[in-house]
């Protein structure tokens, strides 16, 4: 059974590498709507490698985003975002995730910088995360659990379109909020 270790600086899972649960897996989002409220909703996570090092600085993780299963309690909207004015999910199906390096800030909280991938669009982001724990799961193998967060402007990714308001702003709001949580199993 695979345990937690403390290193000078760092809470990491231990070393090895760990495949995602794509059941327990997502990355959510939320974006302002009229100026006034905010929608929300979300990818699963199709695939995925985590790999801890012995020094966790040394870690990396890539994971693959299904953005043509985006849910956000609308289908009509779903359909839209689907569509080659936001996602272009018939030319570009999958956004990716490739870390570049990992940051310790203490106590199980970290930055992971990386390279995201959206519309065939590659932009460095850097990620607020936090590991969860590790423990023993019901059926045989172990598991841990990280949450990471980012806010992203959608234009750096050709996400432009939008419709202007007769009282002033916009529709869509540029900025969206990301939030990922997965669960890995060692292997």
């Amino acid at each position: 059974m695979a345990t937690t270790h403390h290193t000078q600086q760092t809470y990491a899972p231990a070393a090895g590498e760990y495949a995602l649960d794509t059941t327990h897996s997502y990355v959510s989002f939320s974006a302002r709507h009229l100026m006034v409220t905010k929608v929300r909703g979300r990818f699963p996570v199709t695939e995925g490698k985590l790999v801890i090092a012995e020094n966790p600085a040394e870690s990396s993780v890539e994971a693959t985003i299904d953005i043509s299963a985006v849910e956000s309690g609308d289908p009509k909207r779903d359909e839209h975002l689907r569509s080659a004015d936001f996602f272009d999910t018939e030319n570009h199906r999958y956004a990716t995730f490739r870390s570049t390096r990992v940051e310790d800030t203490q106590d199980g909280e970290f930055v992971l910088h990386g390279d995201l991938t959206i519309r065939g669009e590659t932009r460095p982001v850097a990620l607020k995360g936090e590991y969860l724990g590790s423990t023993a799961s019901p059926w045989g193998d172990t598991r841990v659990g990280f949450s990471a967060e980012v806010e992203v402007s959608r234009k750096d990714w050709g996400l432009e379109w939008n419709v202007a308001l007769d009282t002033g702003g916009v529709l869509v709001g540029d900025k969206v909020k990301l939030v990922i949580d997965a669960e890995w199993i060692a292997q």
